[in-house]
């Protein structure tokens, strides 16, 4: 409170998302009259161009107000001004035809080289990170940023030794008078991260008194496992902080705010719409995880012909690899829903992350398969992901409980109803208590006769159901439309939306001690 408001408690008011409206032309004044004619009056609060506002509604009068005409009007209460979302379907164009393209704020059309792509996203990112508060302070937060005024560079020159850097971007935060600064290393298309080039940042933000570098590329970061590696000098008393961020991660703090949490006004709507759209240009480079590395081909084949041994180095970095996407499609899931979107790792808190994807490359050399679990909020169990490099097939399911009351034949019609339009090679497996085989089928076959789905044997107890689809696996490393990357995507996509939406939602739980819920 001692740093003032301006300095100090406007800034962490903001920190909590707390809009506190201190406009004086809002505030209610008197109006001067003269004897017994004088009478309480208000002036109408100003409206706040872009936004809709509600016409002011009077206090009501109290007993006794009349007999004091020398009492003001107790002042309107301050209210949080209401969050701007965009529309979710696109309003009617005036083009003539598909052909007309829209007028962009950032165009990407004519990018041709990395080193433009670069250069570009850079300034585009830190520039509306600097313009639209929410946005720029969610991006920053995370890395031990202050909430306060934000400014942002491109392109700064600072010493080092015989030859300055350029790092692509700086970013400096003030708060209560004091500097929060951090460089910032860009890499776009794929592009990887040169352990040279961040050293060499870390070196000056060191000497300079900065806070941290942060970098910003394709790739996913992984607990445990650097992107690049660099020397910090122990000796030095300043620390500088180094974090990794991904386009794709940016991509998806810019869809939750716009469509689903809100922002102060329309005009910074539209502001995170266009870096958006930005973003998901073919030109940008700016789409995330995007090549399953120089591995994938010689550990496909060794899976083929049953060459790949346990401790080749290449299955870890598949390993790696399946991890990031993974990440990636949990970002991207959570983006579009406004829901979060959690990888589930089964096993004990505060366990290395290494060993953890050593004994996963080795059971994949041993099966061929790589397997992942998605915690969704909401849903009534973990969606399941199992891509089978032996025949090509990823399967999606996930495990919903059986209803503790009632009798099995109405719970499964219920399921089968409630699984009207879902796909009709959707895979039902009924799960019987104690682990033996229950009945199976497809839904196309189970939908005239839901009492298929009931055990045979006497006695058992269905604890719940499986759903599972299967669907053909891309071959190649990259994102094209016949790559791997892509029918993940488009697998946990059809997957969710053709059946995970239908099934009763579940309020939130608490994790088990068991499940390691981590995200990128």
């Amino acid at each position: 409170m001692g740093q003032g408001y301006d300095a100090g408690l406007a800034g962490l008011a903001t920190d909590f998302g707390v809009d506190i409206d201190d406009d004086p032309a809002a505030e209610e004044a008197p109006v001067e009259a003269s004897g017994d004619d004088r009478a309480d009056t208000t002036a109408p609060a100003a409206a706040e161009p872009g936004l809709s506002s509600a016409p002011a509604v009077p206090s009501p009068r109290r007993a006794g107000d009349e007999a004091r005409p020398d009492k003001a009007a107790p002042g309107r209460p301050r209210t949080a001004k209401k969050k701007v979302t965009l529309p979710k379907a696109a309003g009617k164009t005036l083009a003539e035809n598909e052909s007309w393209r829209d007028a962009r704020l950032f165009p990407a059309s004519a990018l041709k080289s990395d080193r433009e792509r670069e250069t570009r996203a850079t300034s585009v990112l830190l520039s509306v990170m600097a313009q639209v508060p929410e946005f720029g302070r969610r991006l920053t937060a995370a890395f031990g940023a202050p909430a306060g005024r934000m400014e942002t560079f491109t392109e700064v020159t600072l010493p080092h030794g015989d030859t300055p850097r350029r790092p692509d971007g700086v970013i400096r935060v003030e708060r209560a008078g004091k500097l929060w600064t951090a460089l910032v290393e860009t890499k776009t298309n794929g592009a990887a991260l040169r352990a040279e080039q961040v050293q060499a940042y870390m070196d000056i933000a060191a000497r300079r008194g900065y806070e941290a570098v942060i970098t910003l590329s394709n790739d996913v970061a992984l607990e445990g496992s650097p992107l690049v590696e660099v020397k910090i000098d122990r000796r030095r008393k300043h620390k500088v902080a180094l974090w990794h961020l991904s386009w794709a991660e940016v991509a998806h703090q810019a869809q939750l705010l716009i469509r689903h949490e809100g922002v102060g006004n329309a005009a910074h709507a539209w502001l995170l719409q266009e870096l958006l759209h930005y973003l998901r240009h073919e030109n940008s480079g700016c789409h995330g995880f995007q090549n399953m590395g120089p591995a994938w081909v010689p550990v496909r084949n060794g899976i083929d012909h049953e060459t790949l041994c346990q401790g080749d180095p290449r299955a870890l970095e598949v390993v790696e690899s399946w991890e990031r996407l993974i990440r990636q499609v949990c970002l991207r899931l959570g983006g579009e829903l406004g829901q979060k979107v959690l990888p589930v790792q089964r096993t004990r808190r505060g366990a290395d992350p290494k060993a953890l994807r050593d004994r996963l490359a080795d059971q994949f050399c041993l099966d061929g398969r790589l397997q992942s679990e998605l915690r969704i909020e909401g849903t009534p169990g973990v969606l399941a992901i199992s891509a089978d490099l032996r025949t090509g097939k990823l399967r999606t399911s996930i495990e919903i409980p059986a209803p503790e009351r009632g009798y099995p034949l109405p719970s499964a019609k219920r399921l089968i109803r409630r699984l009207a339009e879902a796909p009709a090679d959707l895979h039902v497996e009924t799960l019987v208590e104690g682990g033996a085989a229950g009945p199976r089928g497809t839904l196309e076959r189970l939908r005239p006769e839901p009492a298929d789905m009931l055990p045979k044997a006497p006695g058992a107890q269905i604890t719940g159901f499986r759903l599972s689809l299967l669907k053909g696996m891309g071959s190649t490393r990259g994102n094209a439309e016949s790559g791997f990357i892509r029918s993940v995507d488009d697998a946990v996509h059809r997957f969710y939306t053709g059946v995970v939406v239908h099934l009763d939602a579940t309020a939130p739980r608490r994790t088990p001690a068991r499940e390691s819920l981590t995200t990128s």
